[in-house]
């Protein structure tokens, strides 16, 4: 795997980009303070700016490694906070690896988290070299499945008890997971989402 950090990534109406800590007031008030989106994610929704700042600082710290992969989603026309999105969990004997994004309510249904993903996808496998890449949703989120299969990922089925939220609630996942051999036979169908990518 060819590690790159985290690079900005330009889509049609997105800009993947570092966080800021100047972030932080976005990202608490746009989704990590949200019970609506911490119900589909393991922590608890933020309840003080100050956790939210505090994320953020490990987040930014970790911008030094090569193998750090996480992106603020911002609009383009406006560079507005959606979101964010990641690679981790990069396994070097299987060259391996997981996706996960989150992404405002306000932003909903409107095929922003569609486009990101697809853009990260891109980057893993064209410019890293990932052999696959991997996700999973909460059986009762739906609609990140539906995400991840527009970005091409195929379910391969569903764990039981996978994960145990905030709430002390045990919850199913459906796994999804694509190959870069599938990447390359989808990729003469699908637009590269990328529009350009700025090396750090």
């Amino acid at each position: 795997m060819n590690y790159l950090g985290t690079p900005s990534i330009e889509t049609e109406r997105l800009i993947l980009e570092e966080f800021r800590l100047t972030d932080a007031q976005k990202a608490f008030a746009h989704w990590l303070s949200d019970e609506r989106i911490s119900d589909n994610r393991i922590s608890a929704a933020h309840t003080s700016l100050s956790q939210t700042i505090e994320r953020l600082t490990k987040i930014v710290f970790n911008y030094e490694k090569d193998d750090f992969c996480y992106w603020a989603i911002k609009l383009k026309v406006d560079g507005e906070l959606i979101g964010e999105i990641d690679l981790y969990d990069f396994d070097q004997a299987t060259e391996n690896c997981e996706v996960s994004y989150s992404l405002g309510y306000h932003w909903w249904n409107k095929g922003y988290g569609t486009e990101a993903l697809k853009a990260v996808v891109d980057f893993g496998f064209t410019y890293m070299n990932v052999h696959k890449i991997s996700g999973a949703h909460n059986t009762d989120n739906p609609a990140s499945g539906k995400i991840m299969s527009k970005a091409g990922m195929l379910k391969e089925g569903i764990i039981r008890d996978m994960i145990r939220n905030s709430k002390n609630q045990y919850k199913d996942c459906a796994v999804y997971g694509i190959l870069h051999d599938d990447y390359v036979r989808k990729q003469v169908d699908m637009e590269s989402p990328i529009l350009k990518l700025v090396n750090k």
